[in-house]
């Protein structure tokens, strides 16, 4: 295999989001922003940021003031 094709075939865990950003992400959600555009600054997955948009994750926090 090339080395190109080798690094693509390493998989690599998906970055956890610190609880205490979870505010922030519900702050920015509810102003509109994509979710793509906030996954990628925490360098994770849309779909952990839409677990968090519809209560799967982190119900009980509030968005930040």
């Amino acid at each position: 295999m090339k080395d190109i094709e080798l690094e693509e075939a390493i998989r690599r865990p998906s970055r956890k989001i610190p609880v205490s950003e979870v505010p922030i992400i519900k702050k920015r959600i509810l102003l509109g922003e994509y979710l793509n555009r906030i996954a990628a600054d925490y360098d994770v997955n849309p779909a952990r940021i839409s677990e968090i948009k519809n209560g799967h994750r982190h119900a009980g926090i509030p968005p930040a003031i």
